[in-house]
């Protein structure tokens, strides 16, 4: 991967306007979830709120953008993320504040946002979008993306929940303790939630932005 390639990730609520403290909500997830992919090493800088309910941050780690992003939807259910992603690179040093940072990618990641918005990439909604110097990629990533959404979209509360609960502790008989419900039900909430469905699509994506980036 050439050293001055970054990826930028913005994220906005969907439908925030209907939404009651969610300014309030926002912190507190934002702040979980900046600690954890700190310490994993899957970002460079805290994920910073920059205008609004949209917030954004500089990806330490291009491999592990599927993951980030299935962080993101877990943990900020029941709100519905909308997620542009721009691969290049950044004209400045890169510290905090992240609001303060400019350069290509995050040109081409407000570029990807406002293809989701505008929703003229498919005839179908879309949640994800990427953008990139490399057209073959993007082609790709935005079906792959695309594709998944369409199942994301039919996930429910319950099965969010058990997705959450069993991605902390990915054993049946422990999810089953902490929810309170027998196996069968958890292994079911998984499968009718597509969880095996996104971990497959994070792992074939993961393995594509390592193939075309490094």
């Amino acid at each position: 991967m050439a050293s001055d390639l970054y990826a930028v990730l913005i994220a906005d609520v969907v439908a925030s306007s209907s939404r009651q403290s969610l300014r309030q909500l926002l912190g507190k997830t934002l702040s979980d979830a900046s600690g954890g992919h700190l310490r994993g090493k899957l970002i460079k800088l805290p994920y910073s709120v920059t205008a609004g309910d949209e917030f954004q941050t500089v990806v330490a780690n291009l491999p592990a953008l599927p993951q980030i992003i299935l962080d993101l939807r877990i943990m900020f259910q029941p709100l519905s993320l909308r997620i542009g992603v721009g691969f290049g690179r950044i004209a400045d040093r890169i510290q905090p504040p992240v609001n303060r940072l400019s350069g290509e990618a995050f040109q081409l990641a407000r570029q990807a946002m406002q293809t989701i918005k505008t929703g003229r990439q498919f005839k179908f909604e879309s949640l994800t979008a990427f953008a990139s110097r490399n057209s073959a990629f993007d082609e790709t990533i935005n079906l792959i993306y695309g594709l998944h959404d369409t199942l994301v979209a039919g996930i429910t509360e319950k099965q969010w929940e058990t997705i959450a609960a069993f991605t902390s502790n990915p054993t049946l008989a422990s999810t089953s303790r902490r929810l309170k419900l027998d196996a069968s039900t958890i292994s079911r909430n998984l499968k009718r939630g597509y969880y095996w469905q996104l971990t497959a699509t994070a792992k074939v994506v993961e393995s594509l932005i390592a193939r075309t980036f490094y």
